[in-house]
């Protein structure tokens, strides 16, 4: 199952120091069953679109957890294949969880902001726990953020990305 995993560059750096990474409370999300269910129409690209916008999402409430560092702030999602994702719909549709760490070779791609969405994601990852409990001009800045499209590395560009930042 591919599962697209909210992660920050900290995470990309570990990953590729490391060789493997584990998610937070390995929740990821994915094409669930209870996903296609919840959509009337829509193809898997559509719905998998979905679940991407969904850990990008969660990639802010992990910026808004993390202190300043050297790195830009940025929306990250790793894309990876796992055999082990099992769906969560206690918590959303998407929602699955995997149960041990993510390796390199496991990884698809990643999707990362550019550096032009970066203080509309510096602003949402700051509002996002206001905009979860129904602040409306907290919801309107996340949708700043969320009108920035995510760029996409294979994987073998990320050691590139990295220096680049």
């Amino acid at each position: 199952m591919r599962v697209f995993l909210p992660a920050t560059l900290a995470d990309v750096q570990r990953l590729l120091a490391d060789g493997q990474w584990m998610p937070l409370g390995g929740t990821g999300f994915a094409l669930t069953p209870a996903l296609r269910e919840a959509y009337v129409s829509g193809d898997d690209e559509e719905l998998a679109e979905i679940a991407l916008r969904d850990a990008a999402r969660a990639s802010l409430r992990l910026l808004s957890a993390q202190e300043d560092g050297e790195l830009p702030v940025r929306r990250v999602v790793v894309v990876a294949e796992r055999d082990d994702a099992s769906p969560r719909p206690d918590l959303d549709d998407a929602v699955v969880r995997i149960s041990g760490p993510v390796s390199t070779d496991q990884v698809v791609a990643v999707h990362v902001d550019d550096g032009a969405a970066e203080p509309a994601v510096r602003a949402a990852a700051e509002c996002i726990d206001v905009a979860d409990l129904g602040d409306e001009d907290a919801e309107l800045t996340l949708g700043d953020a969320e009108d920035h499209d995510l760029a996409w590395y294979a994987t073998q560009e990320l050691p590139f990305l990295l220096e680049l930042l």
